[in-house]
C-alpha cells in the first residue's frame, strides 16, 4: 500500500498537491466564530504612484507573499521592490479569530483594498483584521493624521454601562501589554443592569515595541470614551485597534494552545484515517485534475501565445506599436480616458483621421496571453450593434495593446452616478440603454456560432455613442459556453457587487451569472446609486437589498434617481415603467439561478406591457456577513496557478481586484 501511495504521489504535480491540501482544508470543521469581515473604514493616500510598470508587479509580488504567510499566521509584513514604487505591506488579524476566519477576513481586505489604486498606499480596518500598504517602511508608526473613532448604535446607555465600559477599556490596555501578542479581550457585567454586559477588544500590531503599543492603546482608550453614552465604539489608530460594544462580538476562545493545538488535533485525526481512504481521495484528485486539463485544453487549445502572436502579426487586425504610440501622442496624459482593472484607456487619432480608443494593458501579454487573445478573438468573431467594435491590436511591442472604436460619451457610469451629468439621461434615454444592453446580451447568450458569458456586466463596461446608444465592452473575462451549459470555474473573476452568488461561492458559471449582473445594472440605472461604491468607506446596504426592502413595502418610487423625477408628474408613464424595471431587476437578482429569467425572456418583459411579472423571491446577500470557505480556496487556486482570468488581485476584475 505504501508503494502504491508513493506512485500516486509521484504522478501529482504541484497543482494536484495544492488541491489535495485544499481538499483536506475543507474537511476541517469551521469554528463557531465570526470572521468579522465588515469594513469599518478605509483611507487611501492622496499621492499617486508614478510608474505602473514598477508599482503593479511589486504589488502582485507583495500580495502573493502575504497570502502565503496569512494561511499559517495571524500577522505578516513584507517588502517588495525599491524606491518610490516599493510596496511595504502589513496585515494582522485580531487574535480571537481562528485560522480559517483569519483567512476569510484577510481575503476581504485584499478584495476591497485595490480600490485605492492608483494611489501609492492606504489602510483598511475591518472588525476582524487590518491591512496597510505604503511605499516606505511604516512598521513602527503608532500614530498618524487619520487616527479616528467610529461610534455606532445610537442607543444611549446608562451611567452604569458607561462606568463598566471605561473600566473594561482600561483593563484591556493593561492586559494587552501583558500579552506577548499585544491582545486583550474583556467582558464586564454591568452593575444593576440585569443581564447586560460590555465587551471590549484591544489589539496592537505586532511590529510595534511594547512602549509604542502602550502609547497607542492609552490614546485609543482615551478617544474611544468619546463614543459614550452610545453603546458601540471603535478606535482606529495607526498602530492599534480597540472596540467596545453591548453585543458580544468576541469569538470563543479555543482550547489551551489555541489554533496551534487545534491544528495538531486535526493533523492527528487525518493521520489515523485509513490508508484506503487516503488512496481513494488521491485517485479522485488525479482523475479530476486530468479531466479538467482535458476540458481546458479543448476550450483553450487555441491559446498558444507564440502561435497566436504570429497569426496576429500576419493579420489585418495587427497595428504597429509605433502607430499606436504616435496616435496617442506618446501616451500623453491629456489623452487618458480612464483606468480599469486590466489597463489604462487612451484616446488616439490615426493618420487617416479615425478616432480610436486604446487599451494599454498593465502587464505584457507574455504573462497574460490567455486574457489578451481571448478578448481579441472573442470580439473579432462577434458583430452586433450593441457590442463595441474591435479594430485591432498590437502584441509586437513592449506592451499588449487593444484598439477599439472611439465612443465620445464614454461609459454609462460617468452619467448615472454623477449628479450633474445624470440630468443628461432622461428616462427615455435610459430605457433605450436598458433595451440595447439586453439585446446585446441576448446576442451573446443565444448566438448560434459562439455563445458567450460576459462575466463583467456593469455600468463602466457599457459604452455610449454620440446618441447615447449602448455598446457592451470589455470582453477580457468573457468565456464561451457552447461546449457545456454549466461548469465550475477554476478561478472567480468579475466585479464584487455584480457577481452572482452561485458563481461567487462555488464557481458555478452559467449565462444566469450575466442575468444577475444585468439585474444589478437595472437597479443602478433607475436609482442612480452605485452598488459597488469603491469611494465609500462606510458599510452600507447593497442596492439589491435596498430595492428589495422598498419593493416589499410598496415604496419603490422613493429610491428613484432624483434626476429622473425633475419636472415629471408622478402619475405619468415614467413611474409605472421605472417600477416595472425595478421589478425585473429583482427577478434577475434572485438567489436561485433557475428562478432568474433568460435574457431573451428579460427583453420580452421589458419590451411588452402585457407580459405578467411573477413575484421575485428574496435576493441573496441580505445578510452580508456570510461567506464560504470555498471562495478562499478558489482564490488560492488562482494565486497558485497564475490564472489571469480571475480578477485579483481579484477584486474585480482587472488585474486588480476589483476593477
Amino acid at each position: 500500500m505504501i508503494r502504491c501511495s508513493e506512485k500516486i504521489y509521484n504522478t501529482m504535480d504541484k497543482s494536484s498537491l495544492l488541491i489535495t491540501s485544499i481538499t483536506f482544508l475543507l474537511l476541517i470543521p469551521r469554528s463557531n466564530g465570526d470572521a468579522r469581515t465588515q469594513v469599518i473604514k478605509m483611507f487611501c493616500d492622496k499621492e499617486l504612484h508614478d510608474n505602473d510598470t514598477l508599482f503593479i508587479p511589486n504589488y502582485v509580488q507583495a500580495m502573493e507573499v502575504i497570502s502565503t504567510d496569512m494561511r499559517t499566521s495571524h500577522n505578516a509584513t513584507v517588502k517588495a521592490g525599491t524606491g518610490p514604487n516599493a510596496n511595504y505591506v502589513l496585515t494582522q488579524c485580531y487574535n480571537d479569530l481562528s485560522s480559517e476566519d483569519c483567512v476569510l477576513c484577510y481575503a476581504e481586505t485584499r478584495t476591497v483594498f485595490p480600490s485605492c489604486y492608483p494611489h501609492n498606499g492606504g489602510k483598511i480596518y475591518l472588525d476582524g483584521c487590518f491591512m496597510r500598504l505604503q511605499n516606505y517602511s511604516f512598521y513602527e508608526e503608532y500614530t498618524g493624521p487619520d487616527d479616528t473613532i467610529v461610534c455606532g448604535n445610537v442607543t444611549k446607555e446608562s451611567v452604569e454601562f458607561q462606568d463598566s465600559a471605561r473600566r473594561a477599556v482600561a483593563d484591556s490596555v493593561t492586559d494587552a501589554l501583558r500579552n506577548s501578542e499585544y491582545f486583550a479581550r474583556e467582558a464586564v457585567v454591568v452593575a444593576g443592569g440585569g443581564n447586560k454586559s460590555v465587551f471590549v477588544m484591544a489589539q496592537c500590531w505586532r511590529s510595534l515595541s511594547p512602549a509604542d503599543c502602550r502609547v497607542c492603546l492609552e490614546n485609543a482608550s482615551a478617544v474611544i470614551s468619546k463614543c459614550l453614552p452610545w453603546s458601540e465604539g471603535r478606535a482606529l489608530n495607526t498602530g492599534c485597534f480597540m472596540r467596545y460594544s453591548d453585543t458580544d462580538f468576541l469569538n470563543p476562545i479555543l482550547g489551551t494552545g489555541g489554533s496551534k493545538n487545534r491544528g495538531k488535533m486535526v493533523a492527528i485525526i487525518v493521520s489515523v484515517v485509513s490508508s484506503v481512504v487516503v488512496l481513494a481521495v488521491a485517485l479522485m484528485i488525479v482523475l479530476y485534475i486530468r479531466r479538467r486539463r482535458y476540458i481546458q485544453q479543448r476550450r483553450r487549445g487555441s491559446y498558444d501565445a507564440e502561435k497566436l502572436a504570429k497569426i496576429l502579426t500576419d493579420s489585418s487586425l495587427n497595428f504597429k506599436y509605433s502607430t499606436i504610440e504616435k496616435a496617442t501622442g506618446n501616451w500623453d496624459e491629456s489623452n487618458k480616458l480612464g483606468q480599469g482593472g486590466f489597463g489604462t484607456v487612451y484616446k488616439g487619432v490615426l493618420s487617416d483621421g479615425r478616432e480610436i480608443a486604446v487599451k494599454r494593458l498593465y502587464v505584457n501579454n507574455k504573462f497574460r496571453a490567455a486574457d489578451f487573445y481571448n478578448e481579441v478573438n472573442m470580439i473579432n468573431s462577434l458583430e452586433h450593434k450593441n457590442l463595441v467594435r474591435l479594430l485591432g491590436c498590437s502584441c509586437s511591442g513592449p506592451e499588449s495593446i487593444l484598439v477599439y472604436e472611439y465612443l465620445p460619451n464614454m461609459s454609462l457610469d460617468l452619467f448615472i452616478f454623477d449628479e450633474i451629468k445624470g440630468k443628461t439621461l432622461n428616462w427615455e434615454k435610459r430605457f433605450v440603454i436598458i433595451i440595447g444592453t439586453a439585446e446585446g446580451l441576448v446576442y451573446l447568450h443565444e448566438n448560434t456560432k459562439t455563445r458567450i458569458i460576459h462575466r463583467d456586466i456593469k455600468a463602466a463596461n457599457i459604452l455610449l455613442d454620440l446618441r447615447f446608444r449602448p455598446k457592451i465592452a470589455d470582453f477580457g473575462l468573457a468565456r464561451s459556453f457552447q461546449d457545456d451549459k454549466s461548469h465550475i470555474s477554476t478561478a472567480i473573476a468579475g466585479t464584487l457587487g455584480y457577481m452572482a452568488p452561485e458563481y461567487l461561492a462555488h464557481g458555478q458559471l452559467t449565462e444566469k451569472a450575466d442575468v444577475y449582473s444585468f439585474g444589478v445594472l437595472l437597479l443602478e440605472i433607475v436609482t442612480g446609486m452605485e452598488n459597488n461604491r469603491s469611494n465609500t468607506t462606510e458599510y452600507t446596504d447593497s442596492i439589491v437589498s435596498t430595492a428589495w426592502k422598498h419593493f416589499q413595502q410598496g415604496t419603490v418610487e422613493q429610491i428613484f434617481d432624483p434626476n429622473l423625477q425633475m419636472d415629471v408628474d408622478p402619475n405619468t408613464i415614467f413611474k409605472k415603467d421605472a417600477i416595472k424595471v425595478v421589478h425585473i431587476g429583482l427577478l434577475c437578482t434572485q438567489e436561485a439561478p433557475s428562478l432568474r429569467p433568460s435574457m431573451s425572456r428579460v427583453l420580452k418583459l421589458l419590451a411588452k406591457d402585457d407580459e405578467p411579472l411573477p413575484h421575485p423571491s428574496t435576493p441573496p446577500f441580505i445578510d452580508e456577513k456570510t461567506m464560504e470557505l470555498n471562495i478562499i480556496t478558489q482564490k488560492l487556486l488562482h494565486d497558485h496557478e497564475g490564472d489571469s482570468s480571475s480578477s485579483v488581485a481579484t477584486v474585480s476584475h482587472s488585474q486588480f481586484y476589483p476593477r
